[in-house]
């Protein structure tokens, strides 16, 4: 740059013309204390492994190691995707551009979604689930409600409630199955004494519930506190103070 530090330029355009013919002189100057130029050294050894440009242009990836739930799905940026059931528990890695994830188990593609931008939303394929799970999916929200009513009216009662707690009554199915299936545990009794127990917290989980449960405490009968009544004493005025 020395050499052209007593000429002006308008443009960039006339920088470069100045600037090619110092950089031809500047690759083809031999080396003070090794044989060759910058250019022989690019012949001989640099443009024989140069390859064509691939078709598909460069995307930038984000890697991220995650695990795959009993659910059958892996969690990225706050998102679930599915990935095959028979690698529930396994670590494996997310591959993810700006339009793709993809799950990669030992260095093998198990899964490839679009990506989504919706937080706590799922992206499910029904062929990475397991039968029960396909199962889950012909399930209504009328139908849920339904066996809740058969086990009890509190039951039914905590079950609507918690699909109504959510946007979109699909996301509350797997809580409402859990809620549920706690009857073949503890029986049908048990569980609805202990709905109305969530009812009147006004909880809509079923880990709640479950807790309740595995506490007894829909057990305990519930103690009514007795009438509390103003003991006598010389400071009580009473109502005839005041008229």
């Amino acid at each position: 740059m020395m050499r052209l530090r007593h000429q002006r330029f308008e443009t960039v355009d006339e920088v470069n013309e100045a600037i090619a013919p110092l950089l031809q002189q500047l690759n083809t100057k031999p080396f003070q204390k090794l044989p060759g130029s910058r250019a022989s050294v690019f012949a001989e050894v640099d443009a024989p492994a140069l390859r064509a440009l691939p078709m598909q242009a460069w995307e930038l990836a984000e890697f991220k190691t995650v695990k795959a739930h009993i659910d059958s799905h892996i969690q990225f940026d706050e998102h679930y995707y599915s990935v095959p059931h028979s690698l529930i528990g396994q670590s494996m890695e997310v591959r993810a551009t700006q339009r793709c994830v993809e799950v990669l188990h030992r260095g093998q593609r198990v899964a490839s979604h679009a990506r989504s931008a919706h937080q706590g939303k799922f992206t499910t394929l029904p062929e990475h689930l397991p039968e029960s799970y396909r199962a889950h999916m012909q399930w209504s929200p009328e139908r849920l409600i339904h066996w809740g009513l058969d086990i009890g009216v509190a039951t039914g009662s905590l079950v609507k409630r918690m699909l109504e707690a959510r946007q979109h009554p699909e996301h509350a199915y797997r809580a409402c199955l859990a809620l549920l299936s706690l009857a073949k545990r503890y029986g049908k009794q048990r569980l609805e004494g202990a709905c109305v127990i969530a009812l009147a917290l006004g909880t809509t989980k079923a880990s709640h519930v479950r807790d309740i449960l595995a506490n007894g405490r829909d057990l305990v009968e519930p103690s009514t506190p007795a009438q509390w009544v103003s003991p006598a004493h010389a400071n009580v005025r009473g109502a005839a103070y005041y008229q």
